[in-house]
Order: C-alpha cells, then sequence, then structure tokens
C-alpha cells in the first residue's frame, strides 16, 4: 500500500498581520502624544532656566513691579503683562460679536451667490501675514485713527466719570487701543472660520422642524444652533484668544512700544510679545537677558492657563449636555 501523505493545514495569516499593524498603529499615535508632552515640558523648563536669574533676584515682585530700567538693571513685568491682557480683551470684546454675527449671516442668512465669495475673503484675511497687518496699522490706520477718532473718543467719552480715564490723553495714534483694534482684525477670521465650520455640522432636520414650528431665523439661532454648538464655539473663541495673546509684529508696529503704564487706552504701551521683538536683540547683561526670558516664561504661563480654562468649560458644556 502506498501512504499518502495529508497536507498540512493553511493558516490564515492575515488575523496576525492585522495585529501587528494595529499595535504598531497604537505605539505611533503614543509616542506622538507623548512627544508633545515632552516638547512641551521641554519648552517650559528650558524658558525656567533662562529666567531663573530674575525670578530669583526679584521674587514673585517681578509681576507687579512697574520699572523697566535696562541701565539701573531693574525690572518688572507689570506693564507687559498689563498690555497683553488689556489689548487682548479689547480685541475680544469687539471681534467675538462680529464673528457670531458674520458666521450666523453666513450660515442662516446669505444668499448662495454671495456666501462663497464672502467666505473666500475671510479665509484671505487669515492668510495674510501679521506684518502686513502692522505696517498697514502704523501708516493708514493710526494717522487716521488720531486725526478722526481719537479726538472724538476724547471730547466725547473723556469727561465722563466712569468711562472718562479709559479715553483722555493726546490722541497719538498708536496705542493700547489701536493695538487692539488691529487684533481685532486678526483674530475675526480665526474665529468665524471655526465657528462658521461648526454652526455647518448641525442637522438640517433640527433647524426645518424648529422653523415649521414657526420659529423665527434668531430663535432657530439662538435655541438650536448655538445649543448644538456651543462645544466648538467656546473652541474657537479660545483659539482667537491664543492667537492674540501670542501675537508680536501687528501688535509692534503699532502699540507704542512704551513701558509706561496708564488708565488710558490711548496711551503708548506694551506686550509682552513686542517687548521681546524690540528688546531681545539688544539685551547686554545676564539679568537683561533673564529678564526677558521670564517675560517669555509668563506668556508661556498665561496661554496655558487659557487653554485649560477652555479645556475646563468644554468638559463642563460636555457633562451638562449629557445629563
Amino acid at each position: 500500500m502506498t501512504a499518502h501523505t495529508i497536507p498540512a493545514p493553511q493558516v490564515d495569516e492575515r488575523p496576525r498581520r492585522l495585529l501587528s499593524a494595529e499595535t504598531l498603529f497604537h505605539n505611533a499615535t503614543r509616542l506622538a502624544a507623548i512627544l508633545v508632552l515632552v516638547v512641551l515640558t521641554a519648552i517650559g523648563v528650558s524658558l525656567l532656566m533662562g529666567g531663573w536669574e530674575a525670578l530669583a533676584k526679584f521674587g514673585p515682585a517681578f509681576l507687579w513691579t512697574e520699572s523697566w530700567n535696562p541701565v539701573k538693571e531693574e525690572f518688572g513685568a507689570l506693564v507687559p503683562i498689563y498690555g497683553t491682557v488689556v489689548t487682548s480683551l479689547i480685541a475680544m470684546l469687539i471681534g467675538v460679536p462680529l464673528s457670531l454675527g458674520i458666521a450666523m449671516f453666513l450660515t442662516e442668512i446669505c444668499p448662495n451667490w454671495l456666501r462663497q465669495p464672502i467666505g473666500i475673503a475671510i479665509e484671505l484675511l487669515a492668510g495674510i501675514p501679521s506684518i502686513i497687518y502692522g505696517m498697514w496699522g502704523l501708516f493708514v490706520f493710526a494717522p487716521f485713527f488720531a486725526n478722526h477718532i481719537e479726538p472724538w473718543l476724547i471730547d466725547v467719552l473723556g469727561p465722563l466719570p466712569i468711562l472718562g480715564p479709559l479715553f483722555q490723553g493726546a490722541p497719538y495714534g498708536v496705542g493700547l487701543l489701536t493695538g487692539g483694534l488691529i487684533l481685532t482684525i486678526m483674530v475675526l477670521p480665526f474665529i468665524t472660520s471655526v465657528i462658521r465650520d461648526v454652526f455647518e455640522t448641525v442637522p438640517p432636520m433640527l433647524k426645518e422642524s424648529a422653523y415649521g414650528l414657526g420659529c423665527t431665523t434668531w430663535e432657530v439661532v439662538w435655541n438650536v444652533v448655538i445649543p448644538h454648538t456651543r462645544t466648538g464655539i467656546v473652541g474657537g473663541l479660545m483659539l482667537g484668544l491664543g492667537r492674540a495673546l501670542g501675537e508680536t509684529m501687528a501688535v509692534t508696529f503699532v502699540i507704542g512700544n512704551a513701558h509706561r503704564l496708564s488708565a488710558s487706552l490711548l496711551a503708548p504701551g506694551n506686550t509682552i510679545s513686542s517687548a521681546l521683538a524690540n528688546e531681545f536683540t539688544e539685551a547686554v547683561g545676564d539679568i537683561y537677558l533673564s529678564s526677558l526670558i521670564a517675560l517669555g516664561l509668563i506668556l508661556f504661563v498665561l496661554t496655558s492657563i487659557v487653554l485649560g480654562i477652555a479645556k475646563w468649560m468644554l468638559v463642563r458644556l460636555d457633562a451638562r449636555v449629557s445629563r
């Protein structure tokens, strides 16, 4: 009898290959996430090491000291911090309502033939380099603002009892208010683009149902669109605020770059970014350079706090919606 050899069963290699690919993908994504944390930690540590000499010399008083005198080696971060916060608040107070209005118009009211040109114009605004905004602000907007807008603000709002101190002084054209307005133009396209995209994610059935019940366009936006997209709206606002806090060149051109604290929004001031841009290459002496790096550390911490607050708000909104 001839013995017949029984062939060995075929082993399917696909599950093993899929498992290997899944493991590789999992490890690669984990490595990318860890790399981000490593880079952030390295940036924070390097800024802390560079600014440690100034922080050790001046202590916590560095945060609320107004003096900035390289000759006497007396440095304080109050004026740059104040300018950064004020210009960013001005940009957000003006830019947020405008961005919401533009996004609502584009998604709910604007005719189809006009929607694309306006959308392209907004995207072009986002693509313009910041130095172009700064040059336009210095040579075009600041003279116009000094000759036509600031005198009116001084005459009309200056004598008021509460708002008056914010609009007193000489019409320089450059100052905190001018810097905030330029920042408004810069953050407007970013916030508008994000809010418009999240508005377009609202299911048409929800809006059509609201219109079918007799709701007006405003009621649909306020009661349907905004509640459905509030998480994305908060994310867009925080993106714009982060851009406003860290903007350098445009603000440097129009803020006046003066280490002087003033209650008037028309007075020249300074921000952390503009101080670094103007003085970093001219810093002579270890304590001077360390003070500038300490300013960078403060901006890093301030931005991290803003992003942390944004994340906390998003978590709270998600938890409230899921209830």
